[in-house]
């Protein structure tokens, strides 16, 4: 098989060849992995030089992956409608705090979290390929807040689209939940599930094999094991780097990165693979702290997620974990699936030696508790002037504890202050002003469906969804 970047094949072995849209529509690979490109393109070094437009950078990024999967200027139609839903004319503004300290905003979107860069994407480019082959798309999404948010917005009243998306319980925050919940569309089906994300997100990938609910069209997901999902990251990089050049800064970065998932981090690992001169990253993760574990102990164990204030980021069962296993053990897939198979059975795998340096060289990991989390939106504000939500303080303290002197320290902020109110205002002793995106939610009514977290009540509940 010719090795390509818009040619894909699943983490767990199955070659069979997979061209984007295709990776698109299906989500998940049909072995269970997730979808890979054969090859890493090599990016032009234009597309970080000082001054570049963020359509521009997104285009010669994200183009090699797409190849000729779509109609033509489908991936330029769908960056021009990205952008045009942006408050900021920059759309992901850098940020300087202090000598070589730097904050990524991610968050003047339509929901006001960093998960509208790749979902408006997703949106538009589904649209384009269903519209070419003339079939239905039923999407199922886990979400932990925003991922929900961003979907609901992007693919409310969508032709082709139906959309079902899980979160858990009691377990996001208001902001995140009514942005969800009170959409008014169709095609759209909230489950609120008793249980954690990772049992949402268990839920989704039960859905996602059982093979006769695509009896009425495709049947795929929008999380981040969505490769589409995941290459509309990987722009934003880009642009903080030709953001970074175009200060005068011509060492490379390091970017640090609050993560759940893990595939805001992956896109960035997918963009220094592709020449984006990067000095290393650090995920930092909250008490969820699975992958820390993962990476400084090397030992991958499952264990409850409990709840905190980073809410987004109270993931135990990272699903990208896979695909950063799949590229540091050199593309194994026999290895990547029975670190994986062993993790779902027994709820711990330890891993080799080889694999833990391997995984070390792409990524370290820090895991920052409440009581400094709060500590560190206090200090946002006082040294600053700066009001940021949980999950970029949980950055923050993560990139204030790195050797400073080597380079631009980047951290992500990944969500607007405002989404979480109910966190910072007792921290700083007044509610940050909410963005007009979430001042418009207003007193809309809400529409949600509560289940049991069963794979039975999820099913039920999918089947019965527009029969």
């Amino acid at each position: 098989m010719t090795q390509s970047p818009d040619t894909y094949v699943s983490t767990r072995g199955d070659t069979t060849p997979t061209d984007f849209a295709e990776a698109l529509l299906r989500g998940m690979a049909p072995d269970g992995g997730l979808y890979m490109p054969t090859a890493w393109p090599t990016l032009n070094p234009s597309a970080w030089a000082p001054g570049q437009a963020y359509a521009a950078i997104a285009s010669a990024a994200m183009a090699p992956y797409v190849g000729n999967a779509l109609p033509d200027g489908a991936l330029d139609r769908a960056l021009a409608k990205l952008v045009a839903g942006f408050d900021h004319p920059d759309v992901t503004p850098l940020v300087q705090l202090e000598d070589d300290l730097w904050l990524l905003e991610l968050f003047h979107g339509p929901t006001a979290a960093f998960k509208d860069l790749a979902m408006q994407l997703a949106a538009s480019l589904a649209d384009e390929a269903l519209a070419a082959s003339g079939e239905r798309l039923t999407l199922v999404t886990a979400t932990s807040g925003d991922t929900g948010a961003a979907a609901v917005n992007a693919f409310a009243n969508k032709a082709r689209i139906d959309l079902i998306v899980l979160h858990p319980l009691d377990r996001v925050s208001p902001v995140q939940r009514r942005q969800m919940t009170t959409v008014d569309a169709d095609n759209v089906l909230n489950l609120a599930v008793h249980g954690d994300f990772d049992d949402c997100q268990r839920l989704v990938k039960g859905l996602l094999s059982e093979e006769s609910l695509r009896e009425r069209g495709r049947f795929s997901s929008v999380n981040s094991i969505n490769w589409a999902r995941l290459a509309g990251q990987i722009p934003y990089y880009v642009s903080a780097v030709a953001q970074l050049a175009a200060q005068g800064q011509t060492r490379a970065p390091t970017f640090v990165v609050p993560t759940g998932n893990f595939g805001d981090a992956f896109a960035g690992i997918a963009a220094r693979k592709m020449g984006l001169p990067i000095a290393g990253f650090v995920a930092a993760v909250n008490q969820n702290d699975a992958l820390a574990r993962a990476i400084n102990d090397g030992v991958y164990a499952r264990k409850a997620a409990v709840e905190t204030a980073s809410v987004s980021m109270d993931v135990q069962a990272p699903s990208n974990f896979e695909r950063l296993v799949y590229e540091a053990s050199g593309r194994d897939a026999q290895a990547t699936r029975a670190v994986f198979e062993t993790f779902a059975r027994d709820g711990s795998v330890t891993l080799s030696p080889a694999l833990l340096a391997a995984l070390r060289a792409e990524v370290s990991a820090v895991s920052v508790d409440e009581a400094t989390t709060r500590t560190e939106i206090a200090h946002a504000w006082s040294a600053w002037g700066r009001v940021v939500c949980p999950h970029p303080a949980v950055a923050l303290h993560a990139a204030r504890s790195q050797t400073r002197g080597t380079g631009p320290i980047v951290a992500l902020s990944t969500a607007h202050a405002a989404k979480f109110g109910k966190d910072v205002a007792p921290v700083l002793g007044f509610d940050p002003d909410p963005p007009r995106v979430i001042r418009e939610l207003g007193d809309r009514p809400e529409r949600l469906t509560i289940i049991e977290g069963t794979p039975e009540a999820a099913l039920a509940a999918v089947r019965g969804f527009r029969a």
